[in-house]
């Protein structure tokens, strides 16, 4: 998504061209360019697929669509696994209409991931529930921060459910060092992301992250945080923004493996 103006084969070169050794994907554009074309198109350039985005929205409070949430979930993980990747992200769900109830939403998260994560572990993947900024908790994650993430995941085993760090989401936040150690004791964090904070933000918010270098996150202190619990996996670039779409796919991938190298390398 932090160059979705690239076409699949176009990220796929880009990437192989860079020297970049795997790309997170996000099922709509998996979708368009087709599961299987894309997973062949991936694994014949010698890349790997660090996780799958995303599954999730478990809030709702009728019964027929949290069926069909799960059952959109369950067909997550079938594509996680036939993309070759260990990991779905999560983005949990928000409020749902007319509600206040933010602890009940909760609780539907943890229902429907004892319902998913025995079929994920049984296909070989994992479920990363990822924390929003507190700004998306009415509409789109009711999961705000690393340790309400970890309240949850720690009710399943780790090789079923763990967690995102994502630095746009929990920079602000200072007890996340210690959920961070906390989940890498536990073995529970499942992906590393990376995307700075500037201001203003944009109207709608949703496409207000900034490219690394341009904000006010430290990256290389969140790295340290994460490699001091134990990670030791990939860190994924995940940028959306209009400006940066707006501009060549290419000239920001090229932007993309530079900054993270003056940043976060």
């Amino acid at each position: 998504m932090t160059v979705k103006q690239l076409s699949m084969p176009e990220l796929v070169d880009g990437c192989t061209e860079l020297g970049i050794p795997g790309v997170g994907l996000w099922r709509e554009p998996v979708a368009e360019y087709g599961l299987e074309a894309t997973a062949k198109l991936v694994r014949d350039a010698g890349l790997a697929v660090t996780t799958l985005c995303r599954g999730g929205f478990f809030t709702a409070i009728d019964p027929a669509e949290r069926a069909a949430a799960l059952a959109d979930n369950r067909k997550a993980i079938d594509e996680a696994a036939t993309l070759g990747t260990d990991t779905l992200v999560l983005v949990s769900g928000g409020l749902p209409a007319g509600s206040k109830d933010l602890h009940g939403a909760r609780e539907r998260i943890a229902d429907a991931l004892a319902d998913l994560g025995p079929y994920a572990a049984s296909n070989g993947v994992r479920l990363a529930i990822e924390p929003l900024h507190p700004m998306f908790a009415s509409d789109r994650c009711v999961v705000s921060t690393l340790s309400q993430a970890l309240d949850i995941a720690e009710r399943f085993p780790a090789e079923q459910v763990g967690v995102t760090v994502d630095t746009y989401h929990i920079w602000w936040d200072d007890t996340a060092p210690a959920a961070i150690a906390r989940a890498g004791a536990s073995g529970r964090i499942h992906t590393f992301q990376l995307a700075d904070w500037i201001t203003p933000l944009p109207q709608g918010v949703l496409t207000g992250r900034g490219q690394i270098g341009d904000g006010a996150i430290d990256m290389r202190e969140w790295k340290s945080y994460v490699e001091a619990a134990g990670y030791t996996g990939p860190i994924e670039v995940e940028l959306f923004n209009d400006d940066l779409w707006a501009g060549d796919g290419r000239e920001l991938l090229a932007q993309t493996a530079r900054r993270f190298v003056e940043h976060a390398a």
